[in-house]
C-alpha cells in the first residue's frame, strides 16, 4: 500500500465505489459494493465502509480519505450544506467538511452544489460536481456537459468553474411510466429497437407546436402500440427515445442547440444519448471513465492533503 496517496469514495444511492489512488492520480485498485445509502440500515455507514475496504484502512492508516455523492445528503452519513454556484475545483476543495470514524480517523466530505434558475426555483446536485471536477481538471472538456441518469444534469462550465446547471428527471420518469403507468401495459421485454428509438427521439425533439408538448406526445406511446405501428417489444425503446428527445430539445432551449456536448456517465446510457444527439445532428464527445476518481484526486491535490512521500 506504499503507493497509496488517497482513498476516494464515490458513495451514491445504490452503490459504493472505492478507489485506491497514487500520487500521480492513477487508480491502483478499485472496488464496488451494493451498499448505497438506500441499502444502509440504522445509519451503519462506517460498518459498510469497513466491510468494503477494511483492509485498505488497516494497511494505510495515515492516508487521507475523501467521499462524495449522496453520502452527504439528508439520508446519508453526514448532511453537508450546498455550495452555491458559480463554484469550481478550488472552491470545492476549500469547502471540504470533516467527519470522524470511531477509530479517530478523519474522513472529508465533498459538498454538493446549488443554484437558482431564472424562475427562482432552486436546483441541486450531489456527486456530479466531483465527476465534473475530474473532467475540468483535464483542461480540455467542452463547456457544456451532460450527465445522463435518473436525474440528468445539464452543466455550463467556464474554465474550472461550474457556472450553471439544470436537472432533468428523464430517467426517473421513464422508470415510473414503464413500470407504473398504462403506457407500460403493452410493452414486452427489454430488447433495443433502434428504429423505434429513433422515431421517439424525433417526436420528442420536434419543435412543431401543432404536435403538442410532451404530455400529449407521451400518450402516443400507447396509441402507436394499439394501432400496431410499433410492436410491443419496441415500445420501451420508443418511450426512451421520446423522453430523451424531449430532454435534448429542452436542454437546447436552455443552453444552446448548436454547441458540442461532453457526455459523462455509465457506458450504455451515454451511448444511448450519443445516438440521440447524432440523430439530431448534434456534436458530442464521450469523456473518460472514472471521472469521479479523477475529481476526488483533483480536489485532494488542491486541498493539499495528498498522502505519501
Amino acid at each position: 500500500m506504499g503507493a497509496t496517496a488517497l482513498i476516494g469514495l464515490d458513495w451514491g444511492t445504490s452503490a459504493l465505489r472505492a478507489y485506491r489512488i497514487d500520487r500521480d492520480g492513477a487508480i491502483r485498485e478499485q472496488r464496488r459494493a451494493d451498499l448505497g445509502i438506500l441499502h444502509i440500515v440504522d445509519g451503519a455507514f462506517e460498518e459498510a465502509l469497513v466491510a468494503t475496504i477494511g483492509d485498505w484502512l488497516a494497511e494505510a492508516p495515515d492516508v487521507p480519505m475523501l467521499a462524495a455523492g449522496m453520502i452527504t445528503s439528508r439520508q446519508g452519513w453526514l448532511e453537508t450544506p450546498y455550495l452555491p454556484c458559480p463554484a469550481g475545483i478550488d472552491a470545492l476543495a476549500a469547502a471540504l467538511v470533516p467527519g470522524r470514524l470511531r477509530s479517530g480517523r478523519t474522513i472529508l466530505f465533498v459538498r454538493g452544489l446549488s443554484i437558482r434558475g431564472a424562475d427562482g426555483v432552486p436546483d441541486v446536485m450531489r456527486g456530479e460536481e466531483t465527476q465534473i471536477a475530474g473532467a475540468l481538471a483535464g483542461g480540455d472538456a467542452p463547456r457544456l456537459l451532460l450527465l445522463p441518469g435518473t436525474h440528468a444534469k445539464w452543466v455550463r462550465c467556464e474554465g474550472e468553474r461550474i457556472t450553471a446547471f439544470a436537472t432533468m428527471m428523464t430517467g426517473e420518469l421513464y422508470g415510473l411510466l414503464r413500470r407504473h403507468s398504462i403506457l407500460g401495459r403493452l410493452m414486452e421485454g427489454d430488447a433495443e429497437d433502434a428504429a423505434a428509438f429513433a422515431r421517439g427521439v424525433g417526436h420528442g425533439a420536434s419543435e412543431d407546436p401543432a404536435a403538442g408538448g410532451l404530455l400529449h406526445r407521451l400518450f402516443g406511446t400507447r396509441s402507436l402500440g394499439l394501432f400496431g405501428e410499433i410492436p410491443p417489444p419496441g415500445l420501451a425503446s420508443y418511450l426512451s427515445g421520446l423522453l430523451i428527445g424531449s430532454e435534448l430539445r429542452e436542454g437546447g432551449l436552455m443552453y444552446g442547440a448548436g454547441e458540442p456536448v461532453g457526455l459523462i456517465g455509465e457506458t450504455a446510457l451515454v451511448e444511448r444519448y450519443r445516438t440521440a444527439l447524432g440523430l439530431l445532428g448534434r456534436a458530442c464527445r464521450i469523456l473518460a471513465p472514472d471521472l469521479a476518481a479523477c475529481g476526488l484526486f483533483a480536489l485532494a491535490r488542491r486541498a493539499g492533503i495528498l498522502g505519501g512521500g
